[in-house]
């Protein structure tokens, strides 16, 4: 039994109804690009509005976040990622949420109770000590760290917010030692945030018609720790590009990540129907496949993106279960590929003036940008 269908199967026993996992697109009118986390389709369900399927619910979400982009190439972040989720629509509290959670990653998932570890929010100025799950978690007798800013979860500036409770996994050789904010070998893997409050414009908070509960357990993240792999990208789920991509490109670690992550999740993106342009969704799109080509081209601009097998294509897309067609998604990345080599090399030439043999000012980049149209990261990257 897949890991999915064992996280499903397990909250179906409790009552929980499956929802449909939504794209990367979020609903009309929502102001965010691209959905970031599990609940982000259930924000007006958190908020109270009734769910046709129920007050308890589970399922699994295409996420895309780009705030940690700069920590991807390391062993556990991914820009485009699923997140398996639980929700509680102002039915249970954290105590039941938190037993289950232990008993699936102990019981059903086989993880050891003594490599664990979790965090509880510590409380501030403006909300308490989060006193149900510490009495949780002590009465499982697994060791607490009490943490404010690293245990309060948000989608944003303002809206649905609360304390939340992290589970961690230890993944060091030998016996755990320290806590999960003094070293990185604790490795996240379930967050339960328990969504009470909405914060608003100023800041303040107000609680929420119902008190919720969701959470969001990493796919990625919990394969790597059941397969006792070193990273995400060891796991079965990369299989086909770990075999490929390293034959292909002869690429340090951390640069193979990167392209491995991009690629992928430019795929996943135009999978769900958007393509590269000069704002919003298709720009974020654009960025990554610039990202990803200047890591490739790096060592080698003769690299192309027309080198990768049909297979890594269909291999995504059927994961995800996307129905855009391999040879449009293909095309469309290596048409952005055409385009950025000739902006590569028209900033080349730009650039080589003399007018430009100087440091920068306002003035310079807005020049370059309005009448050349060569972005300030591209400008930055070719001096």
């Amino acid at each position: 039994m897949t890991i999915s269908r064992t996280f499903i199967d397990f909250f179906i026993d409790r009552d929980h109804v499956p929802t449909t996992g939504s794209t990367l697109i979020p609903r009309l009118g929502d102001p965010v690009l691209f959905t970031t986390s599990g609940m982000h389709p259930l924000t007006p369900y958190l908020e109270g509005e009734p769910h046709p399927l129920g007050r308890r619910l589970v399922g699994i979400q295409r996420c895309l976040r780009t705030t940690d982009l700069d920590e991807v190439g390391d062993r556990t972040h991914l820009t485009v990622f699923e997140m398996l989720g639980s929700w509680s629509l102002g039915d249970y509290g954290s105590s039941e949420t938190l037993k289950w959670g232990y008993e699936l990653l102990t019981t059903r998932f086989g993880l050891d109770p003594r490599r664990m570890y979790v965090t509880v929010f510590g409380g501030d100025e403006q909300v308490s000590l989060d006193q149900e799950s510490l009495r949780t978690w002590q009465e499982l007798g697994l060791p607490i760290e009490l943490t404010t800013d690293d245990n309060w979860w948000s989608n944003g500036p303002t809206g649905p917010c609360g304390p939340d409770s992290e589970i961690f996994v230890w993944t060091g050789d030998g016996e755990p030692e320290g806590t999960p904010t003094t070293d990185d070998r604790w490795v996240e893997v379930w967050n339960h945030v328990m969504m009470r409050y909405r914060r608003l414009d100023d800041n303040s908070l107000e609680p929420l018609k119902q008190q919720n509960i969701d959470t969001g357990l990493g796919l990625e993240r919990l394969t790597m720790l059941l397969e006792g792999k070193r990273s995400v990208y060891e796991t079965s789920l990369f299989e086909p590009w770990m075999r490929t991509i390293p034959k292909l490109w002869k690429l340090d670690e951390r640069s193979q990540r990167i392209v491995i992550d991009h690629l992928r999740s430019s795929i996943v993106i135009v999978g769900d129907g958007v393509h590269p342009s000069n704002t919003g969704r298709g720009y974020v799109l654009r960025r990554l496949i610039r990202r990803m080509l200047t890591t490739l081209w790096r060592d080698d601009d003769s690299r192309s993106l027309s080198d990768v097998p049909i297979e890594l294509f269909e291999h995504t897309l059927n994961h995800f279960h996307q129905g855009e067609t391999v040879t449009l998604i293909r095309r469309i990345l290596i048409d952005e590929e055409i385009r950025f080599s000739n902006l590569l090399d028209r900033g080349r030439k730009v650039l080589s003036h003399e007018r430009f043999h100087k440091s920068l000012d306002e003035t310079d980049y807005e020049y370059l940008h309005e009448t050349h149209g060569l972005p300030r990261e591209l400008v930055d990257s070719l001096r």
